[in-house]
């Protein structure tokens, strides 16, 4: 493993946004990745493991540690008659096995397509869209467990996974180095997502479901794209809150127009309609950050933003929202670099 000094981390996150790393490795098997926590407590420095950079904010400042790119490879097959087992490498393309699995005809993922990022991040914001998490097909993670200091095999059902949030977001304490996912053979899609429901018919195959998903994110400029200035973001900069059913009927009483999405016996809110009821409208700009004049949930880069522009924009949003509606937006994107408090 080699070991790199004052590398630049814009270029590797979709953000193209923030300082650079005291140290730089990159890891390309299950081996390097623990001679790199090695070589960091050696050092006595912290360690922070690096996918693809779609959900990341780097501080201006950068990191006084060591980033460790996660490359691992590989993606293994086992089938039966019903369902097919895919165990893919943290540090493989997200899009690329789903695109595989619709091509093959199995069915739980398609509806996450265009998805920018690593299998690996996969599990820790349980990633989800249209109406699919992949909690619903992961069977269970391995990870290099930094306490125990060793590699182990979590089941899902200890992955903690809650909506945008699983065990490996609330702790540092796991590092994913693949991830196991269970598909359907020779299914047919299940949509139960209105917005998506609407470009199909009633009977969609997966190819149809992964067509129209890109074209709803593509317009939504969701989908990385170099000639698009407004896919250059993190993403969804907020998380749809979620609140008791009271608060929510509170709310509807006074914005009958609201949209509510019900999530067990909680409510789930949508947060760009939030933001552009509290005064935010597509493509509100602060300085060099904005708003996506596509999305009012991402935030974007102009060309030349620093982070400290990007965090100044995230802060009036979340102001005047809570102001509005008493709700405060939580980010999110990982932050990089900042106090631990910034994220509210």
């Amino acid at each position: 493993m080699k070991v790199l000094r004052d590398v630049p981390l814009a270029p590797l996150t979709t953000l193209q946004v923030g300082g650079r790393a005291s140290y730089f490795a990159e890891a390309t098997c299950t081996e390097e990745v623990l001679e790199a926590y090695t070589w960091a407590r050696s050092q006595n420095l912290p360690l922070f493991p690096l996918g693809s950079g779609s959900n990341l904010l780097v501080s201006d400042d950068g990191f006084e540690g060591l980033v460790l790119k996660i490359s691992l490879k590989g993606i293994t097959v086992d089938e039966d008659d019903q369902y097919v087992t895919l165990t893919a490498a943290a540090g493989e393309v997200w899009d690329k096995l789903v695109a595989q699995s619709v091509d093959a005809g199995w069915a739980g993922i398609e509806c996450l397509s265009g998805i920018p990022g690593s299998c690996g991040a996969t599990p820790i914001q349980n990633v989800g869209a249209y109406g699919q998490e992949v909690c619903q097909t992961i069977t269970c993670v391995s990870v290099y467990d930094k306490v125990e200091q060793k590699q182990k095999t979590l089941p899902n059902s200890e992955c903690r996974f809650e909506y945008r949030s699983s065990i490996f977001k609330k702790t540092d304490r796991y590092v994913v180095l693949s991830v196991t996912y269970k598909l359907q053979k020779d299914s047919t899609p299940t949509i139960t997502y209105p917005e998506l429901k609407a470009q199909l018919t009633q009977q969609p195959t997966l190819k149809e479901v992964r067509a129209a998903v890109l074209a709803l994110r593509r317009r939504k400029s969701m989908i990385v794209d170099a000639t698009d200035i407004n896919s250059r973001s993190a993403g969804s900069f907020f998380i749809n809150p979620v609140v008791d059913a009271s608060f929510a009927d509170a709310l509807r009483h006074r914005y009958p127009n609201l949209p509510t999405y019900p999530l067990g016996s909680a409510v789930k809110l949508p947060a760009a309609w939030l933001i552009e009821q509290a005064g935010f409208k597509k493509g509100y700009r602060r300085s060099r950050a904005a708003i996506s004049s596509n999305h009012a949930l991402a935030i974007v880069n102009l060309g030349g933003a620093t982070a400290a522009e990007i965090i100044a924009l995230m802060k009036e949003i979340q102001d005047k929202v809570e102001q509005t509606f008493g709700i405060i937006l939580q980010p999110e994107p990982v932050f990089l670099g900042f106090e631990p408090s910034l994220a509210r």
